[in-house]
């Protein structure tokens, strides 16, 4: 079975019994931000390292109304700071952004500066659900001193930070299951939830999944032709991605806008796993309303 296209998706949660389907894993940026992470991606640059034509170059206006008719009732808005003195402002941004999209959760994000424990803390008092850091465009330790409270108030009140902490699509510093693997030993009730599976790593990934409750994996481009050509998943990991998912600890994610191929790729991807419509049920849908509750 496949999502033939686009235009198939609402047919493919239909047929499933859900009411549509939630992805963790969504970017909208400021538009000069944007467009300076498209131009990288263009380029091929340093951080990408292939060739990766962005499919969804639209307005944000179009992007939210292809994520309606896809049927995606529930998403993210993910931006992150790649040096000082961005967070703040990318925040306001994008918890903007949320209250004027319906569907879309409160998203923020953080970098270790100066302030940043204050303006974490007023995000999450201006209604924020959601987090993302990204270790690899960073480049930043998650040890690093000025997050140590940081962390701590996101385990507190309970609220996941999505983290790109593996090395696909190019290794960093600070990338990789043993910087984010010390980061739990130190906060092990960190609500966290890694990106890509944690590719190319996924067995060390998934088993930190298996031994921190709190700690969950979203699909973003796993499991699609264009990730598998550099970075597969190896099949023998399939009965623990299976138990994972129906424990709440798989979640959607696409990657949206910023993606080479049609959105539907990433869920025929997920039902060539034949890990069961259960399964299936839980990655697309349950396991988000779990952690965020249905209404956003």
């Amino acid at each position: 079975m496949t999502v033939s296209g686009d235009n198939a998706v609402p047919g493919f949660w239909g047929g499933l019994g859900l009411p549509g389907l939630a992805d963790v894993h969504v970017h909208f940026l400021p538009p000069r931000m944007l467009r300076r992470v498209w131009a990288h991606f263009d380029e091929a640059g340093p951080l990408v390292g292939v060739e990766w034509p962005i499919r969804y170059r639209w307005s944000d206006a179009e992007r939210v109304a292809h994520l309606e008719k896809l049927g995606v009732r529930a998403f993210t808005a993910l931006a992150y700071a790649h040096r000082p003195g961005m967070a703040a402002d990318l925040n306001d941004w994008t918890l903007a952004f949320a209250r004027a999209t319906p569907g879309c959760l409160p998203s923020a994000t953080f970098y270790p500066e100066d302030g940043v424990t204050e303006y974490v803390t007023a995000a999450l008092d201006a209604g924020a659900r959601v987090f993302k850091v990204h270790l690899q465009v960073g480049g930043f330790d998650p040890l690093d001193d000025a997050l140590t409270p940081v962390w701590g108030l996101l385990a507190e009140a309970g609220v996941p930070v999505v983290v790109h902490a593996g090395h696909a699509p190019m290794a960093a510093e600070y990338t990789g299951p043993s910087p984010f693997a010390a980061l739990l030993a130190r906060h092990p009730r960190l609500p966290a939830i890694v990106a890509h599976m944690g590719a190319p790593d996924y067995e060390e990934f998934l088993a930190l999944a298996e031994s921190y409750e709190r700690v969950a994996l979203d699909t973003t481009m796993a499991f699609t032709p264009f990730f598998d050509q550099f970075v597969p998943f190896p099949p023998s990991l399939r009965p623990r991605l299976r138990e994972l998912g129906l424990g709440g600890k798989v979640l959607l994610g696409s990657d949206f806008p910023n993606i080479p191929y049609e959105y539907a790729d990433q869920l025929t991807g997920l039902i060539r796993l034949d890990l069961g419509d259960d399964w299936l049920r839980a990655v697309c849908w349950g396991n988000f309303a779990r952690r965020f509750g249905h209404a956003v």
